[in-house]
């Protein structure tokens, strides 16, 4: 009777035990802090990739995350690191990546399973992050995608104590389009270096890859040419309604140059000529026919000026112009304008701009020409840039040419958006986020189709900017549509679907403090959130 007494208290004292352990065991687990979550919903891709399937889990980037970047890979990721480290506030250690790859963390690579030069392929689980693609151009556009996934505070530019998710998401993604443009006008108001950069950020973010600087125009000159210097001794000291006006050093030109570079976008510098070119006629009056200077000039009327096609020293001047920004371009094309050259009799004018091609094919370089162009004969090569008259561009077509398509009723950014829009011009119609974003390039014009474009571009013009808050008023939201024509496919976009990703991008141009329009189109998302 003794011993069962002891072994039934021996076996009350274990069934004590196991109940604590298992009362222990089920508070740690109820109790510990649940697994944060993120939704592919709740973020916004613009433009909207080729491919979207969402998966389970959530990948989080905390300070023990590592980060395995192959090497070649190091500078075209140093933007998006920085970016991460100063929104995190972690010390995060980037690893060269090893021949066997690791199982988890974050993977940056090149890889031949991506076979279109801007592709890439985005593979994120709970565990780990893959992004691949087959050259640094396609990693460049695939870390802007991983931007958008991961929560809004990422473009804050200062630490942000949240937690740093992505969705568990599988992307392929490629562009419609080679050429996806943004242009600024940096004539008729002068931009400073900054400035540019700025815009270059601004387009890089949504996967564009050339920006088309007008550099030249009626009311200054921007470029230094050294063989030809009054060119910015007069003709960049004003712009539109006076002022100081201004001009990029050779120096400054190249250091926007490496800057776009470093975000894979070309620099298509523009030279616009026989017309538009007054701020050269004022600076070397042997430009003129009467050999005579003209003046300064500061309105926005066009078409009164043309340089003189008889002159020799006027293809002396193009051909030093075109050498001296051609050695400081490394990409392929040169703007020689071409538009609205009323005052240039059209015999003349086929003359010249024949001549201006093949200036530019002898310094390297490959001519793009507005569309009045393709009134000339054209060289194989030469883009024609469509912004105006249907019938040039089907004569360009005809000749077997390529279009960079800017129609002007549908892509000039510089237009108002409604008629109370206090900045902007109306001459080409007004410009609504709708307008600006549902159409088609290959749709404009009957006989033209896709293969007969190179690319897409909107153009900035400069007439009513005088500050990068006009700038960002006019350019943004547009400029997300414009992207999303050039680089995602037909089948994809939708106008009802955009408007509503277009809306969460509210809280990113918030953090960016971005002067953008507000438009009724759009049921922004007022939400204040980070994460």
């Amino acid at each position: 009777m003794k011993q069962l007494k002891i072994n039934l208290k021996n076996h009350l004292a274990f069934d004590f035990k196991i109940w604590c352990i298992a009362a222990i065991t089920l508070c740690v687990y109820s109790c510990a802090k649940p697994t944060p979550q993120a939704s592919l919903e709740e973020r916004s891709l613009i433009p909207t990739p080729v491919s979207v399937q969402a998966l389970e889990g959530t990948f989080q980037i905390t300070s023990n995350t590592q980060f395995y970047i192959q090497d070649t890979l190091q500078k075209t990721t140093v933007e998006f690191m920085d970016k991460l480290v100063t929104a995190t506030g972690f010390n995060l250690k980037v690893n060269a990546l090893p021949s066997s790859e690791p199982s988890e963390g974050v993977v940056i690579k090149l890889s031949d399973q991506v076979s279109q030069k801007e592709g890439y392929a985005l593979k994120v689980s709970a565990d780990k992050l893959v992004l691949q693609a087959s050259t640094p151009a396609g990693i460049y556009r695939g870390l802007q995608t991983v931007v958008q996934l991961l929560p809004s505070a990422i473009v804050a530019n200062e630490e942000s104590p949240i937690d740093w998710l992505i969705p568990a998401v599988e992307i392929t993604d490629y562009p419609l389009y080679e050429y996806r443009a943004a242009m600024l006008d940096v004539a008729r108001h002068f931009f400073s270096v900054d400035d540019v950069k700025k815009y270059i950020d601004y387009i890089a973010a949504y996967k564009m890859n050339n920006l088309h600087i007008h550099l030249t125009d009626d009311q200054g000159w921007r470029i230094e040419i050294k063989s030809w210097p009054e060119l910015t001794g007069i003709g960049a000291s004003t712009q539109v309604g006076g002022g100081e006006g201004g001009f990029y050093t050779q120096e400054q030109y190249t250091e926007i140059v490496q800057y776009a570079a470093q975000r894979y976008i070309n620099i298509v510098p523009e030279i616009d000529m026989p017309g538009h070119t007054n701020s050269a006629l004022a600076s070397y009056p042997e430009l003129n026919c009467d050999g005579k200077a003209t003046e300064p000039y500061t309105g926005i009327e066009v078409g009164f000026s043309t340089l003189c096609i008889d002159k020799d020293i006027t293809y002396e001047f193009i051909d030093d112009v075109i050498r001296e920004l051609a050695a400081l371009t490394p990409g392929e094309y040169i703007h020689i304008g071409g538009d609205e050259s009323h005052s240039t009799e059209p015999e003349d004018f086929i003359f010249f701009m024949e001549k201006a091609q093949q200036i530019a094919k002898d310094h390297g370089k490959k001519a793009i020409g507005w569309d009045e162009i393709s009134n000339a004969e054209l060289l194989d090569e030469t883009l024609v840039q469509f912004w105006a008259k249907d019938e040039n561009a089907k004569a360009a077509v005809k000749q077997g040419n390529k279009l960079i398509v800017s129609k002007a009723a549908k892509a000039y950014m510089d237009m108002k958006y409604d008629t109370l829009t206090p900045i902007g011009l109306n001459w080409a119609g007004l410009i609504n986020v709708e307008t600006g974003y549902d159409w088609d390039p290959a749709s404009l014009v009957e006989g033209i189709d896709r293969d007969d474009i190179y690319g897409v571009e909107a153009p900035l013009w400069g007439e009513t900017l005088t500050s990068m808050r006009d700038v960002e008023y006019l350019m943004f939201p547009r400029i997300l549509g414009y992207a999303e024509i050039g680089w995602s496919q037909d089948s994809l976009r939708n106008w009802d679907t955009y408007k509503e990703r277009l809306a969460k991008q509210h809280h990113r141009f918030e953090l960016m403090d971005i002067n953008y329009y507000q438009s009724k189109e759009i049921d922004w998302d007022k939400l204040e959130f980070l994460d």
